[in-house]
């Protein structure tokens, strides 16, 4: 039998996140996800602490962590703080770091030193001596001075393509996120996923909204942005064919000189929309709509239904525009109808 997948929320840790999460608790959300590219939004990390300190019950986790922006032992220590102050509830997920990356001006980190990574941080959260950079390395806090080990926090990966799900297959990880549906054969409990999320923007449109209300616009607009930047990061040119990317592109050009560019493109990703984006979501007009979960209720409702069938276990909703709260009791409504 299929269960319909529970619900969570994906945010940047902003300085009003802890508001944010204890609404996502109140309202019956699974867990609460925070993204890490430091140079859009804050610290991960503090974020997260922050979080554990003021809820009582909700899920935390990485959206997903970056490798190379941490030391191993960092990463380590990070997670026993959290663990401590929430015991159980913490979930930490890895990734090669696409957007935190390039807004760095640089690629996203090879699947093989993830990989590396993750066994790093499984060996040193056991308590184990591990090879870092040539030399060993091993969590030594006391007791009081940390948590002892081992510390039982679930590891996840961020799997995308082929080489992202043969990498956690490889790792043995039992838990994946996703932003799209994998293909058929790297589904749920076919490989034995115990956990599956599958991260969605998108805004549940009221009666009477279409692409040209300002709501709509708002909410919708800032995930749809963000593939038009994935498109200019990826293939460059190939953006002009995108409606308004020929103009997007233009601006980006005369903002930055060449090597600088990255340092705006990715500007209110996936939470946002700039000044210069706005151009490109009127362009797009009705497409904004089929882009991520954007539809009535009950749409947002059959989805859930359809993505359990496919093995999805947790749907992580990116809620985005100037009314954040509103969009997660939107979406909660509808994930519960």
């Amino acid at each position: 039998m299929t269960h319909r997948p529970a619900y969570s929320c994906a945010l940047p840790p902003t300085a009003d996140v802890v508001g944010r999460a204890r609404l996502a608790e109140r309202l019956g959300y699974r867990r609460v996800w925070l993204f890490d590219s430091p140079a859009l939004h804050g610290d991960m990390w503090v974020a997260l602490a922050r979080i554990a300190a003021e809820t009582d019950r909700i899920g935390l986790a990485t959206g997903v962590a970056v490798p190379s922006l941490r030391h191993p032992m960092v990463t380590a220590s990070a997670i026993g703080s959290v663990h401590e102050l929430a015991p159980g509830r913490l979930a930490v997920a890895f990734g090669t770091g696409y957007t935190a990356r390039h807004a760095l001006g640089t690629k996203p980190i090879t699947w093989t030193d993830l990989a590396r990574h993750v066994r790093q941080v499984r060996a040193l959260l056991k308590g184990e001596v591990v090879d870092i950079d040539g030399r060993p390395g091993q969590m030594m806090h006391l007791p009081g001075l940390g948590p002892p080990r081992p510390i039982d926090v679930p590891l996840w990966v961020a799997a995308s393509g082929p080489k992202g799900f043969a990498t956690a297959r490889e790792l043995h990880v039992p838990r994946v996120v996703m932003t799209g549906m994998p293909p058929e054969g790297d589904r749920g409990s076919r490989l034995g996923w115990a956990e599956c999320a599958l991260l969605r923007f998108g805004t549940v449109l009221r009666p009477g909204e279409d692409h040209t209300s300002p709501r709509v616009i708002e909410a919708a607009g800032p995930g749809y942005a963000s593939i038009v930047h994935a498109t200019w990061q990826s293939a460059g040119e190939a953006v002009d064919a995108m409606p308004g990317g020929k103009e997007w592109r233009a601006a980006i050009e005369a903002a930055r000189p060449e090597g600088q560019r990255h340092l705006i493109a990715h500007q209110g990703h996936l939470s946002r929309l700039t000044e210069r984006d706005r151009p490109l979501v009127a362009a797009a007009g009705p497409a904004i709509l089929k882009y991520g979960w954007t539809g009535d209720a009950a749409s947002i409702a059959a989805r859930f239904d359809e993505v359990g069938t496919a093995g999805v276990t947790e749907v992580v909703y990116v809620p985005a525009g100037p009314d954040v709260p509103g969009e997660l009791e939107a979406f909660a409504e509808a994930a519960c109808s």
